[in-house]
């Protein structure tokens, strides 16, 4: 068998590729390379989670009992229902027997015009909070999180003085089309938003997981 030879026309397009790669591996803030950063509270920050939902009967009582059970931080909840059509409301109540004075349960209001629905649900909830906390913590109804998440975030905000913290949650990957396009989505993601450079003070780049946000209120005024 002959060898194939790249024709001298192909090769700038050839180097091209190369570079576009090499640039990847090595210029784009490591982006491939992520690890798990947890920092331990040293002290206990007033927060409010925000939490939009429709029609997530199947996941939102283990949602609200982990949002009521962190660890470390003083957090109430406001759940926003933004027009259900299944019993979310009702079970995110029951879902917080014994500790129903964290969560309050709002009927969300018509869309106005100009806004999307999800982010018409987290302004009422903002909205309808009674004092402004340390932190306002938005995240999915569908999020299990794990006892200190909120308190990690909250020490990670206050160590680096960010006004901003993100955690990408874990996602499922279970039926045909979610093995295909969440480890992709995931990647492009980082690829955009390399976490080093985000994190860094100094770069413009600037990026989060809406599923997991924690913002201090003045900031969040601001934006």
């Amino acid at each position: 068998m002959v060898p194939h030879r790249i024709h001298w026309r192909q090769m700038p397009l050839a180097i091209l590729s190369m570079a576009i790669w090499l640039y990847l591996l090595l210029g784009r803030g490591g982006f491939w390379r992520v690890r798990l950063r947890r920092e331990n509270a040293t002290s206990r920050a007033r927060v409010i989670a925000i939490v939009p939902a429709r029609d997530e009967a199947e996941m939102i009582a283990r949602s609200i009992r982990s949002l009521l059970s962190q660890t470390a931080v003083d957090l109430s909840v406001i759940l926003v229902d933004d027009d259900s059509s299944d019993a979310t409301a009702v079970l995110a109540r029951e879902a917080a027997a014994g500790n129903e004075d964290r969560l309050v349960v709002i009927q969300g209001k018509p869309l106005p015009e100009g806004w999307t629905g999800k982010l018409w649900a987290v302004q009422q909830g903002i909205d309808a909070a009674a004092e402004a906390p340390d932190f306002f913590f938005f995240t999915d109804a569908d999020i299990e999180h794990s006892p200190d998440n909120v308190a990690s975030l909250a020490a990670i905000a206050g160590e680096g003085e960010y006004d901003l913290a993100s955690f990408m949650v874990k996602l499922h990957c279970e039926s045909l089309a979610e093995r295909l396009l969440i480890p992709a989505f995931v990647y492009f993601f980082f690829q955009l938003y390399p976490p080093k450079w985000v994190s860094n003070p100094s770069a413009k780049t600037a990026g989060a997981a809406g599923g997991c946000i924690l913002i201090r209120p003045e900031a969040l005024r601001r934006a």
